[in-house]
């Protein structure tokens, strides 16, 4: 989809230097850019879509230390 939105001179200009340097599209590299943000920005549904992946595995036969170390493991990592 093609859009048009209006950036500062300095977001623009190290925004083109980066992708030239990075091998990148401009679209490419604001692409990556609104996806990060938004999977940094909407935690919740990430963790939607892990709870979904859960109910769809089931609960049968998981070693109960293993979902315990899973769970102190990722109750520390920022999303």
């Amino acid at each position: 989809m093609k859009t048009a939105i209006s950036l500062p001179d300095r977001v623009f200009e190290g925004a083109e230097q980066y992708a030239q340097r990075a091998g990148k599209s401009r679209s490419q590299l604001y692409a990556e850019a609104i996806s990060e943000y938004l999977a940094r920005h909407a935690p919740d549904e990430v963790t939607e879509s892990m709870n979904a992946v859960v109910d769809q595995l089931g609960e049968g036969g998981e070693d109960a230390f293993v979902a315990e170390a899973g769970r102190r493991l990722l109750a520390d990592v920022e999303w």
